[in-house]
């Protein structure tokens, strides 16, 4: 993840996937607009034993810029039996923060951001308690401690996949409490459809609101929200997997991407402006492919957006590499 701004200016949080190159060529040449660098580098176990470094590269080129660096953590693969032991065992949980804290000091990081995700809501608290735990560290040792939120308005069927995602997903942080003991977090408004799904907005305005409006009522303070944006597109298709099953798939796309396949089928685009965003789709061998387009256009709704709510703490945004170069003067001029 990528935090960009100045000392001056609402934040813009761009994450970073794993990878020792993945988005550094972007990171470089936008230097001069980023104040915090923050990788998705770590893993952690059900035991606490974590895993992973940010790349020394990484760490020369933040000290040369003068960017501070803060590193994800995450349960490898979102794997649910994973976080789920390591809540369950104080001295996993030790183990995890004393690393830390000590990994912190030595590499001089700003600060960590906790990306936990598909854990259950019945573990709502026990997550709370550790974040609890490792914020109160993380404070005395002088960094900066957060939490990626997936988004809720806390509304599902009784059984199917709203029911699934509000129960493995979306229903399992007490944003208020992480908000109360921690310095800020990232809702993360994207990912409204995505592999699981049919086809449509990545982040779809009116759904941004509801995510927004919820956190907001459930006591966060505005200014401890940074509000997620995509720079990636989404672009479902057909296809044929290993274990010999035939669905449709969902694939997180780059712009560049995504605009030569607008260009090779001869894609007509489609402005949504209640959603915000642009849609296609095209015939291909007998059967229908669509694709949503995050370009300047659906970040520059999407800022509008961000400017109706005032004192928000800035936006973050998945992911680094994956944009419309046309984004980054919207970005400048669109928080300040």
């Amino acid at each position: 993840m990528f935090l960009v701004g100045s000392a001056c200016a609402q934040e813009v949080i761009v994450y970073g996937a794993g990878g020792s190159r993945r988005g550094s060529e972007s990171f470089l040449e936008r230097a001069g607009q980023i104040d915090v660098i923050a990788p998705q580098s770590y893993g952690v176990d059900s035991l606490g034993n974590v895993s992973g470094a940010v790349p020394q590269r990484l760490i020369d080129e933040a000290l040369a810029t003068g960017t501070r660096l803060m590193p994800l953590i995450m349960n490898p693969g979102f794997n649910q039996a994973q976080i789920h032991g390591l809540l369950a065992n104080p001295d996993g949980r030790r183990r995890t923060v004393e690393f830390m804290v000590k990994e912190g000091i030595e590499k001089g990081f700003w600060g960590w951001q906790l990306d936990f995700e598909n854990i259950h809501r019945s573990r709502k608290d026990a997550f709370t308690t550790f974040f609890r735990e490792a914020a109160e560290a993380l404070h005395e040792a002088g960094m900066t401690a957060s939490v990626a939120v997936v988004p809720t308005n806390d509304e599902a069927q009784e059984k199917g996949f709203s029911r699934y995602m509000q129960d493995n997903w979306r229903g399992n942080f007490d944003m208020a409490a992480i908000a109360e003991v921690g310095d800020f977090i990232s809702l993360m408004t994207y990912a409204q459809h995505g592999g699981p799904t049919a086809p449509g907005p990545i982040a779809g305005l009116p759904w941004m609101k509801e995510m927004l409006d919820y956190a907001l009522e459930q006591g966060v303070p505005p200014e401890k929200i940074s509000l997620g944006l995509p720079f990636y597109s989404g672009y479902w298709h057909p296809d044929h997997f290993s274990n010999d099953t035939i669905r449709v798939r969902g694939r997180e796309i780059g712009y560049a991407l995504g605009t030569d396949l607008i260009e090779e089928h001869g894609v007509t685009m489609h402005w949504l402006p209640e959603q915000g965003v642009s849609y296609g789709f095209w015939q291909q061998n007998g059967v229908f492919r669509w694709l949503f387009l995050e370009d300047a256009r659906a970040m520059e709704a999407k800022l509008s957006l961000f400017r109706a709510y005032p004192g928000l703490r800035g936006v973050s945004i998945w992911v680094l590499g994956a944009e419309d170069p046309r984004v980054w003067p919207l970005l400048k001029s669109g928080l300040n």
